[in-house]
This record gives C-alpha cells, sequence and structure tokens, in this order.
C-alpha cells in the first residue's frame, strides 16, 4: 500500500505552498526514561508495561490519521517484521536511530540530560531494515526504511565536531543501505555562551550550515525541531523551499498547548510535527490524535477541538485530567526531553 508520507513528501516537493501536513506519533519513549517513562494507563499509578505501550501503537496505527509511527528498533521488529502491521496501512514505520546521552535518562536522577550532550547509536540499520544482519541477499525490507536522528549542539567546537561527524558517518552508511532518515536538531543543552534568544537563530544557523555540505540524495527528508516562535520558524521554513520543516512536541502540558503549538506551527511555515508525550498522556489517544489530524488538515480551531475532546470523553465516560477550564489553559512547555532542564 502506498504510503501517506511518500504521498505528501511528493506534493510538498512539487510545490512548496502546498497545504498538506505530516502527522507522526512518536513512540520511542523506551529509548529515553527507562521503566517509568512509557506513562500510566489513565486512573492507574502504576507504569505501562511495554506490551500496553505496543498495544497503543497497535490502535494508532489501524487508526490510519497518522503520517509516521516512530518506534525504538525493538518495537519496530515486533511489531514491522515480526506481526507485519505496516504491511497493508498507509503508516509508515520509523525508528530512532540513534540516542545522544542526552536522551538517556535512566534512573530518577537522569544524571546525563544536564551533561554536555555526546553522540551515541545502539540502534542497528540492518536490524531495523530487516530484522537481522544484512548478508547481502536481495531482500526486501520488512522492517523500517526511515529513521529519526538526533544532534544536539552545544556551541562548543570540540564536542559539536564530534556530533557533526557522527551524523555524516551515519549518512554515509544510510545511503549505502538505501536507509532514508529525518533529521532533529535540539537546542543546547549545556551551554553557558549562548542567551535564551540566542538560541533559536543557532540552531537555524546550524542547520542550514550543516545542509550546505550534504548533497541531495543524503539530506533528511524533513527535519524536526522545537517551535521557537513565528520568527524563527518563518526564516527557516523560507530559507530553502526544498526543506520540510517539522516540529517537536516537547513535554505534556495542557490540551491547549499540543493544539495550539500545531496550529500556531503550520501557520507560520512547519509541514511536520511529531508528538509524543502529548499523546502518550492523553486520557484517550486515537480522539487525541484524531483532533490533531483535524488541526493539521485546517479544519477546526485549537480551542474548539480542545472543547470536542472533552466532550468526547464525557462521551465514553473517560475522566479527564483538568477540568475544561484547565485544559484551555495555555502554559510554558520545555523543547526539552527531561523536564527538569
Amino acid at each position: 500500500m502506498e504510503k501517506t508520507l511518500d504521498q505528501k513528501l511528493a506534493r510538498l516537493a512539487a510545490d512548496s505552498t502546498c497545504r498538506d501536513f505530516i502527522l507522526a506519533d512518536a513512540k520511542d519513549a523506551d529509548m529515553a526514561f527507562g521503566v517509568a517513562g512509557l506513562g500510566r494507563e489513565p486512573g492507574s499509578e502504576r507504569p505501562r508495561t511495554l506490551d500496553e505501550f505496543r498495544d497503543h501503537i497497535r490502535e494508532i496505527v489501524a487508526q490510519r490519521l497518522i503520517d509516521i509511527m516512530l518506534m525504538s528498533v525493538s518495537s519496530s521488529d515486533q511489531l514491522g517484521v515480526r506481526e507485519g502491521l505496516f504491511a497493508d496501512s498507509p503508516v509508515t514505520p520509523a525508528v530512532r536511530a540513534n540516542d545522544t546521552t542526552d536522551i538517556w535518562l535512566a534512573g530518577t536522577a537522569a544524571a546525563y540530560g544536564p551533561q554536555p550532550a555526546l553522540p551515541f547509536r545502539t540502534a542497528s540499520l540492518d536490524h531495523a531494515l530487516y530484522g537481522h544482519l544484512d548478508d547481502g541477499a536481495d531482500e526486501t525490507p520488512r522492517g523500517a526504511d526511515l529513521g529519526l536522528f538526533s544532534i544536539t549542539l552545544n556551541h562548543d567546537a570540540e564536542r559539536d565536531v564530534r556530533m557533526l561527524t557522527a551524523y555524516a558517518e551515519f549518512r554515509r552508511e544510510a545511503e549505502k543501505k538505501n536507509f532514508r532518515h529525518f533529521l532533529e536538531v535540539f537546542p543546547p543543552n549545556a551551554c553557558a555562551s549562548l542567551t535564551p534568544e540566542q538560541i533559536p537563530d543557532f540552531v537555524n544557523d546550524s542547520i542550514a550550515r550543516l545542509l550546505a555540505g550534504v548533497a541531495l540524495r543524503e539530506r533528511p527528508v524533513f527535519l524536526k525541531i522545537p517551535y521557537f516562535g513565528p520568527r524563527a520558524m518563518e526564516a527557516l521554513a523560507s530559507y530553502d523551499s526544498s526543506l520540510v520543516v517539522g516540529i517537536l512536541g516537547g513535554s505534556a502540558g495542557t490540551t491547549r498547548d499540543a493544539f495550539q503549538m500545531l496550529a500556531d506551527a503550520k501557520r507560520h511555515g512547519a509541514r511536520a510535527a511529531l508528538f509524543g508525550r502529548k499523546i502518550n498522556n492523553a486520557e484517550h489517544q486515537p480522539s487525541f490524535v484524531q483532533l490533531l489530524r483535524a488541526i493539521a488538515d485546517e479544519q477546526i480551531e485549537p480551542t474548539d477541538a480542545v472543547r470536542a475532546y472533552h466532550a468526547e470523553l464525557a462521551k465514553r465516560n473517560i475522566p479527564s485530567t483538568r477540568s475544561l477550564e484547565d485544559d484551555l489553559a495555555q502554559s510554558p512547555t520545555s523543547f526539552q526531553y527531561d523536564s527538569t532542564r
């Protein structure tokens, strides 16, 4: 089955003003927080099991409203390679292709988060593609041929060269294996030389600089960055009309936070969004995703979507974490994995 991601990328390549929007569910939390990182079922105090977490992946994929399901290689191997979940689905499977130390948040202290990020990769591209090491046989990939590669630059020449070198090595391997990727660029996680006001331009300029040395064949199919606001988004989105700019969802926040961020980002040039914790912490994930899709397709405004979400929860007799009034409010949202930073 043709994937909606491929259809939308083709239309955006043909017309950069196209209103298509790529929506992804980032179900790769097992690559970051450890046992407690998968969230909790509504009304429960115990952490979700990995089996429960994967049931939610199956549920969202069956809904067919997202374009990409981002997973760890282990989840992709089970659901994609072994179960064939994506074989007859318009949803594209993707894997987190690297970790970087600033999202390795094992343990309650999450001690790596505040330390300057270092490049690191657990994932094997062969296993992402085939479920085993490639033996050279002419085999059609049964897993994911799309991955997320993440970098964090800290305005530190030595550390940033290591990060960019790791990305260059990944690109070479990925091109040889016909493995596509999208690039996530985090803001500095341990940088005293830049003010908060300087960080959006630093991220934008770093992206423009690093892609200048990258040929078309090895370019990311789109970007994933924090939403720094209208000015920064418009500057990057207009810099290169062939570049599809996407946003990351950040920490959980209110329902209005998620819906408003999506609408604002699209209004100012974004054409993709990946929501992880905002979906994972929702009281009813399919209803939340359905309204994200409606906002992305400009069918409903954010405040109306919040009201519609609460109405759906009431219809299903699912208690809401917040009152409607509280959920209509906006709160400061962290754009980093470690919400304590």
